[in-house]
């Protein structure tokens, strides 16, 4: 799809799925240039496109969902009926093609369908495969359904989010997905490269939950060795103080911390108040954190009459750790994320102009791109039969009658 040299350039690969944690891998890698082919049928297709909002004017449909095209973007999109055996007889023909095949259906759906690994790699031993669910392939709760939010609190991550004396809080969106995605994306480089050195192929199983521990590693090191059970703490850190959000002009918000005295020192100083750095209330960590209340009052006093970038400005050159929260449109006007070309802006034939995401790192030679809209429902049906699989017109109208297309 690209002109332009990519570090992928000819790697195949096949997706079964939907929604984020499987096709998020694959955006990634497309946008790196491998050359991506995302399998949905019209009886059930991807949930993204008619799930998750927003939509083209607020209208659900099927080509409509910007969330589907968030994470689709780069890749080509056909149609397949697993339902019918000359559909997973082109499937597997497909994979064939390909030289990684990607999946998030629960355990055990793709075996059923004749499509699990040891059956795939007959005939094709060095194929790469990675399945990602909630659980992993194996274990006690293997078949247990969920989304990312339920997911995240059985990983611990909302047991120590919110109020030391509320209710466990929940994460924006399923963030624990988006940490199995980019260790999922790394594991596929990892086994592509085992192949060209080996000639070998592999079977990756990837559980969302286990790669969730991974954010938590400093409370689970804590329990290992003292016993100390984590708890929600708020905006405290018991590392840094002040360490916290101050809402300042304009119901905007600043986020700041000071991990040593010197930097405290340095804060007190730049919003006027100097003699508070050498008061006895606030002489070190501990002290700090114990007139937590009067700190934050009179940070809160000095934040509520300013604007929030011009403060983060100023406390930047102070050395303080400090930004400004942003809103969601925030984001799209960020002088750094213009900069690095995180937005890449495609015009999808139906959605319309639509931001799309780039991953976060830039390759010096091989720079990847956001290389097309997501795709339409089955729009790639004959580039992908025709001139990936070789399809002639006969075979492909055999298919049809056979319901393998649909």
């Amino acid at each position: 799809m690209s002109a332009v040299a990519q570090a992928l350039d000819g790697v195949k690969i096949v997706e079964f799925g939907g929604y984020a944690a499987g096709p998020h891998i694959g955006k990634i890698l497309a946008n790196y240039g491998a050359t991506v082919v995302h399998v949905e049928s019209r009886e059930r297709p991807d949930g993204f496109r008619l799930q998750y909002p927003p939509f083209k004017d607020g209208m659900p449909g099927i080509d409509r969902g910007g969330c589907f095209a968030f994470f689709n973007d780069s890749k080509y999109g056909i149609t397949l009926n697993l339902k019918r055996s000359a559909g997973v007889t082109l499937a597997r023909r497909l994979v064939a093609w390909g030289d990684v095949v990607i999946e998030n259906m629960r355990p055990g759906v793709m075996a059923r369908l004749g499509l699990g690994y040891e059956s795939l790699r007959t005939g094709h031993s060095d194929l790469i495969m990675l399945s990602t669910c909630n659980m992993g392939q194996t274990g006690p709760r293997a078949d247990t359904p969920g989304f990312g939010s339920q997911l995240t609190a059985l990983a611990g991550f909302c047991g120590l989010t919110g109020e030391p004396d509320g209710s466990p809080m929940l994460l924006y969106g399923p963030y624990i997905d988006f940490i199995g995605s980019a260790l999922g994306t790394v594991a596929v480089l990892a086994a592509l490269d085992r192949r060209h050195r080996t000639g070998c192929g592999s079977y990756i199983d990837l559980s969302q939950y286990e790669c969730g521990l991974t954010f938590l590693a400093g409370a689970l090191l804590d329990y290992e060795i003292s016993g100390h059970v984590a708890e929600r703490a708020g905006n405290r850190d018991p590392d840094a103080a002040p360490h916290g959000a101050y809402l300042c002009r304009a119901g905007r918000w600043l986020a700041l911390s000071c991990w040593s005295d010197a930097e405290f020192a340095a804060l007190m100083r730049a919003i006027g108040r100097p003699a508070l750095a050498a008061d006895p209330r606030f002489a070190g960590l501990a002290a700090r954190q114990d007139h937590r209340a009067a700190l934050d009052a009179a940070l809160a006093a000095w934040c509520w009459t300013q604007d929030a970038d011009e403060a983060a400005i100023l406390l930047q050159h102070a050395g303080v750790a400090v930004h400004p929260v942003n809103t969601i449109s925030d984001l799209f006007d960020d002088l750094q994320l213009r900069h690095r070309r995180t937005w890449r802006t495609r015009r999808h034939p139906v959605i319309g102009d639509q931001a799309y995401h780039f991953p976060g790192f830039e390759l010096s030679r091989t720079p990847g791109d956001v290389t097309a809209p997501a795709p339409l429902l089955g729009a790639d049906n004959a580039t992908v039969f025709q001139q990936f699989l070789k399809l002639d017109a006969a075979e492909l109208e055999a298919l049809r009658r056979e319901d393998a297309i649909d």
